[in-house]
């Protein structure tokens, strides 16, 4: 095997664990978490920017619907890059190892998030802004998508049998968590600065503290991929990353079945999150502080139902508590928008009864067909599901649901909700070798 260079914080990490007891799955969860909650946490402040800041900002051209369109248009190539990043990443860690690999990617990735704190809006600079935004926001997915470290499947594969549907829960705790953070941080400030000062300086604080949390949680994950568990799963090829062409010529049909299976999970996780923000403030004369608490305390129900959905998934199966949710939410599409469109009781109902759903489902849709993967091709193929299944399902979605809430009614985003459920019932419905595995 080759012998890879090691990074200074690789070393330092691998000089922490080096006398410690076999790392356990409980440990695993626990460096899963703190890398899930550092990604999404980033996610959520260009999320909320996106619709709180950037139409003013970077798209002040328009108005406020169309600039709000148009950043919805640059939040989702951050979707469409993050498969470019996952191949390209995957050759660095085959060639310089798993600590350069995330080395690299959690410090472009906390490099691109705080460049776009340094960016001069579109009335000093013009079009250059706008460049500049695509182009850090593309950073973003590159990053995203070679900050894979395979802990994942590793906690699957050293998950007790009888609890997996526990153990692929918790790396989805890092959405509420990190939601909740940046929901509260932008609650502050727009709170307690007027609008101007906001807009000029406040919103940038957020994506400082982003690059200062990518830090720490680059060390909590080196903890992990320097373990000698990690290590020798990988010198056994079980987590090593594997040709992207090779995998797909091999496993193509898990990989698509894999991206549009949770399809309805990762929709649903726009619907409620970054959508209703967009449409309560521009449709609506409610303050964005308010908004944002009531979504950090709907979030609060989310990260519960996550972990529910854990305990279902191992009672019942992963493949049921999936189909049950997604039916649950064909349901919720269908009354969705009238919640959204009743004043503020309505909207605070939507929130509530969404993040439940969303938990449900979300506890479950990460990697729930990894396990059909050949070990030679788990960590590739399990990355490349999940990069998909982003794009597909969460990518375009803000952008999508608000062109046709604006221009059809908001029973049109209903609609599209509905779309993604009758997806991921149809991909259950043809994915047989699940059904037939044990949960």
């Amino acid at each position: 095997m080759t012998i890879t260079p090691e990074t200074t914080a690789e070393h330092d990490a691998r000089t922490l664990v080096a006398h410690e007891h076999e790392v356990t799955p409980g440990e695993i969860a626990i460096g899963v978490i703190i890398g899930r909650t550092s990604e999404f946490f980033d996610f959520f402040v260009y999320a909320i920017a996106s619709v709180l800041v950037f139409p003013r900002v970077f798209f002040s051209y328009a108005d406020p619907l169309t600039g709000t369109l148009h950043s919805f248009a640059i939040f989702a190539l951050a979707f469409v890059a993050r498969p470019l990043g996952s191949i390209f990443f995957m050759g660095v860690d085959r060639r310089y190892g798993r600590g350069v690999k995330l080395t690299i990617a959690l410090f472009l990735l906390g490099g691109s998030t705080a460049a776009i704190a340094f960016l001069p809006g579109f009335e000093r600079i013009g079009w250059w802004a706008v460049a500049l935004l695509a182009l850090f926001r593309m950073g973003q997915g590159v990053a995203l998508g070679g900050s894979w470290d395979g802990m994942a499947p590793l906690l699957a594969m050293n998950a007790p049998e009888r609890h997996r549907g526990w153990y692929a829960a918790l790396p989805q705790l890092g959405a509420p968590i990190g939601l909740i953070v940046a929901s509260l941080l932008f609650a502050y400030f727009t709170a307690i600065l007027p609008a101007e000062d906001f807009l000029s300086w406040g919103w940038r604080y957020p994506f400082f503290v982003a690059f200062a949390i990518n830090v720490v949680a680059l060390f909590a994950r080196l903890r992990m991929v320097v373990t000698p568990e990690y290590t020798k799963l990988y010198e056994n090829l079980t987590l090593a990353p594997a040709s992207v062409a090779q995998t797909l010529r091999t496993a193509w049909r898990t990989v698509l079945l894999g991206a549009f299976a949770p399809l309805v999970s990762f929709a649903m996780f726009h619907i409620v999150t970054v959508f209703p923000l967009s449409w309560v403030h521009l449709f609506t004369d409610q303050t964005p502080s308010r908004f944002l608490l009531v979504e950090a305390g709907a979030a609060v129900l989310g990260l519960l139902a996550i972990i529910a959905s854990g305990m279902l998934a191992d009672r019942l199966g992963r493949r049921t508590v999936l189909g049950g949710c997604a039916a649950l939410i064909a349901a919720f599409s269908g009354f969705a928008p009238q919640l959204l469109d009743a004043g503020r009781g309505g909207e605070t109902a939507y929130m509530i009864v969404g993040f439940i759903l969303l938990g449900l489902c979300f506890g479950q849709a990460s990697g729930s067909l990894s396990t059909n993967f050949a070990p030679r091709h788990r960590y590739t193929g399990s990355a490349l599901t999940a990069d998909l299944a982003w794009m597909f399902g969460a990518g375009f979605a803000p952008l999508v649901a608000l062109f046709l809430a604006s221009h059809f009614g908001l029973v049109s985003s209903g609609a599209y909700l509905l779309s993604g459920a009758l997806v991921t019932l149809l991909v259950l419905a043809m994915n047989r070798e699940l059904a037939r595995r044990p949960e």
